[in-house]
């Protein structure tokens, strides 16, 4: 048996094979576990007294229920012959101790949880712990998944790759810091502007446009939206949509202007960030300054047409954004991106305040999805600018803790960012297309993330990282659809 230290010397193709089952497991669990939580809140179950087989309702209007409890009695079935052959697999294949630990763990508690939904089908659910059916099934898809971090780490980590330590000469640039290119007539840095007045005004507009970081709005923009609809439902109204949006693209093109400032400094020495505007001394400190107060005045303005609340929310996205992470997480701490995902988690509360004007379950719920996404999701786009983030002295997790630390912490914050759709389906009415969207654009998201502990390439890191954002994408339009336009629950 090897020691947990050691790379094993599997082919590749064995390696992909168990991978690929230890991942079809496990989001053959996480299926389960949402449809589970879906159907939990309806009386899908109580239509089938019986177990292992279910007997036809007298009722013939239970007749689709009887559907729905054979096809989730079908697919236990199926996903418990997936996790007995994981389980052989790593009995007698050349896996560490402890993923066999992990994987045997889940294959026993299965069967637990395969003796607690008898009971619950012939004695009721009265018979056996409130939610216990549903724990258990959350225990088992952590155990899977721990065990696929694991062998991922073993089968394709280095032993070298520790990543730097910082506050060392080599916390700052790998590469001998770049002279300032020589001053222009136009005093910009570098950056030859145009002789005509209507090139150079469209220039500088499109220049204070790209400080609003518009391509973060997209996405924030659906989270906000996604609160407003899981909030109202179909009974949502295009004056608070309207609001709502205009006075988030506001909020976050002021959160983006500030870090310009704030980082502008830094941006001249990493090559994606190079271009910016301050970067290049298109535009001057003071007016950017002044361009983000304004946005900011004009946000909280358009917020307070809603209420207060939404005001108070959108002014704490940009103070976080623009204090709490650009000043003192992302240039202090590896864990940067993970407490900084509660910037992007705010848009939530903004969209379910703006209709209910309080902070609910559902979205909190919502907001814990978008916390847990985010490392999951920007450490594909760390791994990618490695050694850019290390000139620009940022302790992102690739270069502190090295590559192989942070593919298995892709693994963890996915499998979080899963579960925690599993709860957001288990408070919400949200139904089939849901479920059946997290659990596609999930698989996904996981198989790309499993495809980069293999291939270890940028280009990898980009796939997974556009598969993250077509899961995030996809999860909200879905939320969108199945609150403003399907009125019914998944069963």
């Amino acid at each position: 048996m090897a020691t947990e230290s050691e790379s094993f010397p599997r082919p590749i193709g064995t390696r992909r094979r168990f991978s690929g089952l230890l991942a079809a497991t496990a989001l053959g669990v996480y299926l389960l576990l949402i449809v589970g939580a879906t159907t939990s809140l309806t009386d899908a179950a109580a239509a089938c007294s019986t177990w292992p087989t279910c007997h036809a309702p007298a009722d013939p209007l239970n007749q689709t229920q009887l559907v729905v409890a054979w096809g989730h009695r079908l697919a236990a079935v199926l996903v418990g012959l997936l996790v007995a052959a994981t389980a052989l697999a790593a009995l007698l294949g050349d896996v560490s101790r402890r993923v066999q630990i992990a994987i045997l763990a889940g294959t026993v508690l299965y069967a637990v949880q395969i003796g607690v939904g008898a009971a619950t089908a012939v004695l009721g659910p009265a018979a056996v712990v409130p939610g216990l059916h549903l724990g258990l099934g959350l225990v088992i898809f952590t155990a899977i998944v721990l065990a696929l971090a694991w062998d991922l780490e073993l089968a394709t980590g280095s032993a070298d790759d520790d990543g730097l330590e910082f506050g060392t000469p080599t916390d700052g640039p790998s590469n001998p810091e770049p002279e300032p290119a020589p001053a222009t007539d136009d005093a910009t840095t570098g950056l030859s502007l145009p002789d005509s007045r209507l090139a150079r005004a469209r220039l500088t507009a499109f220049a204070y446009f790209k400080m609003m970081k518009p391509r973060l709005m997209w996405l924030l923009c659906l989270v906000a939206a996604a609160g407003m609809a899981l909030a109202a439902g179909p009974a949502l109204t295009p004056d608070v949509i309207l609001a709502t949006l205009g006075g988030g693209v506001l909020a976050i093109g002021a959160s983006g202007t500030f870090n310009h400032v704030l980082e502008r400094d830094v941006d001249k020495r990493m090559s994606r960030t190079a271009d910016r505007p301050l970067a290049t001394e298109l535009i001057p400190v003071r007016n950017a300054m002044l361009f983000g107060l304004f946005l900011t005045v004009a946000s909280l303005s358009v917020f307070l047409t809603i209420n207060m609340l939404a005001a108070a929310l959108g002014l704490a996205a940009i103070l976080f954004y623009s204090v709490v992470y650009t000043l003192l997480l992302k240039p202090n701490t590896v864990q940067n991106t993970v407490i900084g995902g509660a910037a992007g988690a705010l848009p939530a509360l903004i969209g379910w305040a703006a209709v209910t004007n309080e902070i609910g379950l559902p979205g909190l719920a919502l907001a814990g999805v978008i916390f847990l996404w985010t490392p999951a999701h920007f450490y594909n786009l760390a791994l990618a600018y490695k050694d850019d983030y290390a000139r620009g002295g940022f302790p992102m997790m690739p270069v502190v803790r090295g590559e192989t630390e942070t593919r298995k912490h892709i693994i963890y914050y996915l499998a979080a960012t899963l579960v925690s759709t599993v709860a957001l389906a288990w408070i919400t009415d949200l139904g089939a297309l849901y479920a059946g969207t997290v659990v596609l654009f999930g698989g996904v998201f996981l198989w790309a993330s499993i495809v980069l502990h293999f291939e270890q390439t940028e280009d990898a890191a980009f796939r997974a990282f556009h598969a993250s954002n077509a899961f995030l994408g996809a999860v909200l339009v879905a939320i969108l659809v199945d609150a403003l336009v399907v009125t019914t629950p998944l069963f």
